[in-house]
């Protein structure tokens, strides 16, 4: 490709050795210290940051042919979704910048890269910023595929929801119209039903399936509680109304708020409401078991005596719902600025 198209400010694009020193640096300059080489031919200066996600992206792209896309975690975080980083699991390591060239074309692996030869038509193909990506849910797809655990699935295909880039059901539809057949295309089957459009954090998806997988359920996602008044109350990350059970996430940050006093406050609260809270913690990733003991116990208190009322999932007339992911795309600017301002990451 034509590394001269991508405008996204903030990259530094490779280029070749050139004699005359003016488009690239010389041979005796890319051998030394101030110049560094991604890819075989390819160099950028030395000081430019190597593991910022979007640098490795145009880094790896440079070696596509005509008609190859990025694709994967690449293409998502290329498309602005704030999940999608480029690390394994937890952060550990840096992930391959994957590479859709169809299965006619050859490239030669390198290391940083991951090539993924599978018929690419061209309608897979979108332009962002003058870099060829697949279409969204074509690398959603490619990461659900190659992902074994239900939980990884699971998560991915929420992410990709919570930055509107495609929702669960829009996933499932390219994957029966154009992936039929594919290897491992079936993890695309198993991994939708369990999926959410309203997910609002990696760690509130692994909550969710533990908790699915232990109990059967009407578990409700970043749905808004409201008074009588239709004054909004809480949005817990996740709500049994049913048995009266609410989870939260313990780990994410909040900006300007003592976290042990924040979560006094909601402790409280939730009491007021006559509703058992439940919270995932950190050490509770190492290992399943420990939450599921404690949903089940945070359900045995639920079916004891407790105050019921002095809340309502009917929003009132002001609210606007941003549940999916077609509502939240409908949003103006100015909507987005106010509706989903709970739902980013703090710095």
């Amino acid at each position: 490709m034509d590394l001269s198209d991508i405008t996204r400010p903030g990259v530094v694009l490779p280029v070749k050795v050139d004699p005359t020193g003016v488009d690239g640096p010389r041979w005796r300059e890319a051998a030394g210290r101030h110049w560094r080489s991604p890819y075989r031919g390819w160099h950028v200066p030395a000081g430019v940051d190597a593991t910022d996600p979007e640098q490795r992206i145009v880094e790896a792209a440079a070696v596509l042919p005509s008609g190859g896309a990025v694709t994967g975690w690449a293409g998502l975080c290329w498309a602005g979704a704030r999940y999608f980083d480029g690390t394994g699991r937890g952060g550990a390591g840096w992930l391959p910048v994957p590479l859709a060239i169809d299965n006619k074309r050859r490239l030669r692996q390198q290391p940083g890269i991951e090539l993924c030869e599978e018929f690419l038509a061209p309608d897979d193909v979108i332009v962002i910023d003058g870099l060829p990506v697949t279409l969204h849910a074509r690398s959603v797809c490619r990461l659900v595929r190659a992902a074994r655990s239900l939980e990884d699935r699971v998560r991915i295909l929420d992410m990709a929801a919570f930055d509107d880039l495609c929702s669960p059901a829009e996933v499932e539809a390219y994957a029966r119209a154009s992936l039929a057949g594919r290897p491992n295309v079936t993890r695309i089957w198993q991994a939708v039903p369990w999926a959410s459009e309203n997910s609002w954090s990696p760690m509130e998806s692994v909550m969710r399936l533990a908790w699915l997988q232990s109990r059967r359920a009407l578990l409700l996602v970043n749905t808004p509680l409201f008074d009588e008044g239709g004054h909004h109350l809480i949005t817990p990350d996740l709500l049994d109304p049913i048995a009266g059970v609410a989870g939260e996430y313990d780990g994410a940050p909040h900006r300007g708020v003592d976290p042990r006093e924040r979560d006094l406050d909601r402790e409280e609260l939730y009491r007021d409401l006559g509703l058992e809270l439940i919270t995932m913690m950190n050490a509770d990733l190492r290992g399943r078991e420990r939450f599921v003991r404690r949903l089940a116990a945070a359900y045995q208190r639920a079916r004891g005596p407790r105050r019921t009322g002095g809340w309502t999932l009917t929003p009132p007339d002001w609210w606007v719902d941003t549940s999916t992911v077609d509502r939240r795309r409908a949003l103006a600017d100015r909507e987005r600025e106010v509706w989903l301002k709970r739902q980013r990451p703090v710095a």
